[in-house]
């Protein structure tokens, strides 16, 4: 196999590319940066951004699956930002699939894309998409996130199980075999984004609780999620496979208590857990007021709290992966305590190499 993975020098994309190295497919990263640790493996670097339609064509050229990670995360203020990155870049991505005539694409989504504000327990790929309440709070990367989701999988052949949130006007010779896989909390060694910020603020002292602590969530090895976009891809090839057109829920099929979660990664830091906290309406509250005081000021960044980040603290969410495991045979190999070891080396390795 011939593929691209857009995003391929990302937390995700990087561990995708390695497993397809590592099984002898050829790879093209399609990425704003150099990428100079990508070249020294064999991979074939493309210089691009997403939302330039040209770019992200011509890096189509001659592939036989995309890997659509790269995405703007976050819980920043801007709704151009991540409608530009999320939804017209994921547009530009079917455009030049379409162009050069790409069988295949996973489309990396997230669970936040049905995420209503309350507790989700055992939920399933039924449940529907929560725009109206993502959108009322400014959620802006779910929100962009469920518009691009839609796009993709209404531009599956099988495009009839999905209702569109996106008018789209397709010919049966524009469809492709598209799936959406919905990885939640990914984690792991090589982590930039989530780990680091709940050392930074634990560091600080700017860690709180939010909620009564009892909140269940599911989280997900970035192996497993690496090696789930494999599957899912591998499945595709059959035009009639179960996973054209659909969405699927990814994690390590047991959730965990969030709060002892996040005290593990610190200790695994040698942090002191997290002993302050607050209730959810108390940061629902601050959550408001950032927002108000971001969006008059025209601050760029992130809010220090949102009222989507409190709620996210707050409640439970977990989901059944039950056909994931069905469709393409998903299973999280690699279990949490094996992960959380494998964590905790790559920390010491990290503090390690900064005494030096």
């Amino acid at each position: 196999m011939h593929a691209l993975v857009t995003g391929g020098n990302g937390f995700l994309g990087r561990y995708i590319v390695e497993q397809l190295l590592a099984r002898g497919d050829r790879v093209r990263s399609f990425g704003r940066s150099a990428q100079p640790e990508l070249k020294s493996l064999g991979v074939e670097v493309v210089r691009g951004d997403i939302r330039d339609k040209h770019e992200i064509t011509e890096a189509c050229r001659g592939i036989d699956c995309v890997f659509h990670t790269a995405a703007l995360a976050g819980i920043g203020m801007r709704w151009g930002d991540f409608y530009e990155t999320n939804l017209v870049g994921t547009k530009n991505v079917l455009t030049g699939c379409r162009i050069h005539a790409v069988d295949r694409l996973v489309y990396t989504s997230s669970p936040s894309v049905v995420f209503q504000g309350a507790d989700q327990t055992g939920i399933d790929e039924t449940t529907v998409y929560g725009i109206a309440w993502l959108a009322k709070h400014r959620c802006h990367y779910s929100h962009s996130k469920a518009l691009a989701e839609s796009a993709v999988l209404t531009a599956s052949r099988c495009k009839d199980r999905v209702q569109p949130l996106i008018a789209d006007s397709l010919s049966r010779t524009d469809w492709i075999n598209a799936c959406a896989l919905r990885p939640h909390l990914i984690w792991g060694p090589r982590d930039a984004h989530l780990i680091p910020r709940l050392i930074a603020r634990a560091k600080k002292g700017r860690l709180r609780q939010v909620g009564d602590g009892t909140n269940l969530v599911d989280m997900t090895y970035v192996e497993n999620a690496a090696r789930a976009h494999l599957q899912a891809a591998d499945a595709l090839i059959d035009a009639k496979s179960p996973v054209a057109g659909q969405a699927y829920f990814l994690s390590q099929g047991v959730p965990v208590n969030c709060w002892n979660w996040i005290n593990d990664i610190l200790e695994l830091a040698e942090l002191p857990p997290v002993k302050k906290s607050v209730s959810l309406q108390t940061a629902w509250r601050i959550g408001s007021l950032c927002e108000q005081v971001f969006r008059l000021l025209r601050l760029g960044g992130e809010p220090p709290m949102t009222r989507f980040l409190a709620a996210q603290l707050a409640t439970s969410h977990w989901f059944d992966i039950s056909a994931a495991r069905r469709d393409f045979g998903y299973e999280p190999r690699i279990g949490t305590a094996e992960g959380m070891q494998r964590l905790w080396q790559w920390l010491s390795s990290e503090a390690a190499g900064a005494k030096r």
